[in-house]
């Protein structure tokens, strides 16, 4: 078994509590909870439902493998030693490319929107909207670049920001509920229902998914073999209990059919903080620029790791040219790739700009799903891999293991693959399942635009993935001399 060579410039400064808390900036998703109560009282139930079908096999099967395999690039080290360099140059392609995506997609909008309503005009398509939104992305690419044993603790502040505002905004909920009653509850419907599983399901996996991104910077913790698995374990127990308290309160509070994924946890915020009274004001837009802040390390955490994927990718011979994949020697960061994160984050800000005209919530919907759909597809390999690794490469030391050996690793890959197939197909051609069932399905009612539009853009996203990371693998292969491949053999541990 051979992995790729390690890099140099690289310093150990990632402890437990640090990755646990990129695990938290990175998963807990501030964009997709006003998405998810959208569902309404049901979403409740399938929040519940996927923490345990889903979430904790997904948790099971990364914590040993991450603790097996700790190398710097995570998910493309795995895939590269499973499958091979082509694959895993594909799926990294597409792990990478949803940072950017959704960056420069659902996270600037939704920043956009809150600042808009509640700290400073800033108007829908002006040029102050167009300014704040490339000041949000580049901001967050900055923070990337600067050395992890700094920006570590952008991420740390990120996470126990979000971590504080939604405490805080649930406990609000709830004196307003006491005061007020809970009536969105009241009127909520917790049955599960068909409909309801489809239109959720793969946001709600898109929520649960990324626990495993730290382990892009494997070479820079200091014990990933021991804190990886711990790491996991608590920041999955906190992202459950983000996602199912504030869904909860948003719905105790707004009236039901109200709630938008655009202006979910804001427009909530905004009803139930009337209980401050003369302090509703301040109060509210010291929770907006809280509210983007946490949106902006939520982006920096992900370029920080998908980032150094891609980085290790293209230093493995796998995308264009090995100068992307050079990490700073003073920073220890991949700036090449980070400033390619930022360019592609800006080109698809200016084409969401343009893709719906005058709705942002429109916008926000095919963009998230567009994001959606690169990282749920981007899975359909990794999971396969780590399945590969545990029945090829069983001499790999593993602090430790998912319960019941092989067969419990199986069972529970094929149960993550399960959701992740069926999640990827309903975020790719929304509605078509629901008319083999025989449910009803008007798609431009729930998305705003044609079917036609939509499918142009997210298959046409897919289309053009596929050929860059392809061009980019063959551009590197005819351009390889003799001895390019530095590779070192032996045991991942």
């Amino acid at each position: 078994m051979s992995v790729p060579a390690p890099v140099p410039h690289l310093r150990r400064s990632l402890r437990r509590f640090d990755i646990m808390a990129m695990g938290v900036a990175a998963v807990v998703s501030f964009d997709v909870i006003g998405q998810i109560a959208a569902g309404g009282g049901q979403a409740i139930t399938w929040i519940a439902v996927l923490a345990v079908s889903f979430l904790l096999p997904y948790a099971l099967l990364f914590a040993e493998t991450g603790a097996a395999f700790p190398q710097e690039g995570g998910p493309y080290v795995w895939v590269d030693v499973a499958f091979g360099r082509l694959p895993a140059a594909l799926t990294t392609m597409f792990y990478w490319v949803t940072n950017p995506v959704w960056l420069g997609g659902s996270l600037a909008f939704l920043a956009a929107r809150a600042w808009n309503g509640f700290v400073f005009p800033l108007g829908s398509g002006t040029t102050a909207d167009y300014v704040f939104k490339l000041v949000f992305i580049w901001a967050a690419i900055l923070t990337a670049v600067v050395s992890l044993r700094r920006g570590k603790w952008i991420t740390t502040a990120g996470a126990a920001a979000k971590v504080l505002a939604l405490a805080f905004f649930t406990a609000t909920a709830v004196a307003y509920g006491i005061r007020h009653g809970f009536r969105g509850l009241t009127e909520a419907h917790f049955t599960p229902t068909a409909a309801g599983f489809l239109a959720l399901v793969p946001v709600l996996l898109f929520a649960y998914v990324g626990f495993e991104a730290p382990n892009a910077a494997g070479d820079e913790m200091l014990d990933a073999q021991h804190d990886v698995p711990v790491a996991i374990g608590v920041s999955g127990a906190i992202a459950a209990a983000c996602y199912l308290l504030p869904v909860a309160a948003i719905l105790s509070a707004a009236p039901p059919g109200q709630v938008t994924g655009v202006g979910g946890f804001m427009d909530a915020a905004e009803l139930v903080f009337g209980i401050y009274g003369s302090w509703r004001g301040p109060l509210l837009t010291g929770a907006a620029v809280l509210f983007a802040v946490a949106l902006l390390t939520q982006g920096s955490a992900w370029m920080i790791v998908a980032d150094r994927m891609q980085a290790m990718a293209a230093a493995d011979g796998g995308f264009f040219t090995r100068a992307l994949g050079a990490f700073h020697p003073r920073l220890g960061t991949p700036v090449r790739m980070n400033l390619l994160s930022g360019v592609t984050a800006t080109a698809f800000m200016v084409a969401a700009m343009h893709l719906a005209h005058g709705d942002a919530s429109d916008v926000f919907g095919v963009v998230l799903a567009v994001a959606i759909t690169t990282l749920l597809l981007s899975y359909l390999t990794v999971i396969p891999a780590l399945l590969a690794l545990r029945l090829w490469h069983g001499e790999v030391p593993r602090p430790y293991r998912v319960p019941f050996g092989t067969p419990g690793f199986t069972v529970a890959a094929l149960v993550v693959y399960a959701w992740i197939l069926l999640g990827s197909w309903v975020a790719l051609f929304p509605g078509t399942l629901e008319a083999a069932v025989g449910i009803p399905y008007a798609f431009r009612a729930v998305w705003g635009v044609s079917r036609s539009t939509f499918e142009t853009f997210t298959l046409g996203t897919v289309g053009l993935l596929l050929a860059v990371a392809g061009a980019g693998y063959v551009t590197q292969r005819m351009r390889a001399q003799p001895g390019d491949d530095q590779r070192q053999s032996g045991p991942a541990g």
